[in-house]
């Protein structure tokens, strides 16, 4: 069931990890299991209760250390169990992950180039073990649409994630090409939220990179 076809009234929230370690180091993490950083936990600590006031019914996760346990952070608040799905994930970067962002970009300038004018290359370059976005966005979307097919109408879905994989989450639903997405779309800040609601005509962004008024650390961090 695709979220066009499906009921009114629902809504998703979709909600980037707090920082971590490698966020903070600039380091390209991707799917290294990274923790968050001190900062990263005072974050989802406050993200919390601020996620619960939009009344979730449901609360979804990456399998990842960081979306886990900022989704853990709404889920104890709200008294909801976190459900894991690696298939929200963020984009496996391949040979690149652990890598700063000055040596991506020392190596592999033409690919990094190409990745900042927002086109869909591969991540890790020639090494082909990296996925590309539009990998993230098959998955992702696969993840949601079985979401909603078990949504009734009026409920509310909190998906933890990361900053690609948000973004993949959200042109799926608006159904944008993901160069579009990469334009119009800011980075969501750790601990940052976007809303969408369902209408008559498919998903509309009501909300994007919001967070916690009281949030420490509110700018979107590296990599």
């Amino acid at each position: 069931m695709t979220a066009a076809g499906s009921s009114l009234g629902r809504r998703i929230v979709v909600l980037r990890h707090g920082e971590t370690t490698h966020n903070a180091a600039g380091i390209w993490q991707g799917q290294l299991d990274s923790p968050l950083s001190e900062l990263g936990l005072r974050q989802a600590d406050a993200v919390g209760a601020a996620v619960a006031a939009l009344r979730p019914d449901r609360v979804v996760s990456s399998d990842l250390t960081r979306a886990l346990t900022t989704a853990e952070s709404v889920g104890r608040v709200c008294g909801i169990p976190v459900e894991p799905d690696p298939r929200f994930r963020e984009v496996h970067a391949g040979s690149w992950q652990g890598l700063s962002s000055a040596e991506v970009a020392q190596r592999w300038p033409d690919e990094r180039a190409a990745i900042l004018r927002g086109e869909d290359v591969r991540r890790g370059g020639d090494s082909g073990d990296g996925e590309r976005m539009a990998d993230v966005l098959v998955r992702v979307g696969e993840a949601l649409d079985e979401l909603l097919a078990d949504a009734r109408p009026g409920e509310c879905l909190v998906v933890s994630t990361h900053g690609g994989a948000a973004k993949a989450a959200v042109a799926y639903l608006l159904r944008l090409d993901l160069q579009m997405a990469w334009r119009v779309l800011a980075g969501l800040g750790n601990c940052h939220w976007g809303e969408l609601h369902e209408g008559g005509v498919g998903w509309r962004l009501q909300t994007w990179n919001v967070g916690p008024v009281d949030a420490p650390g509110a700018a979107s961090s590296p990599p």
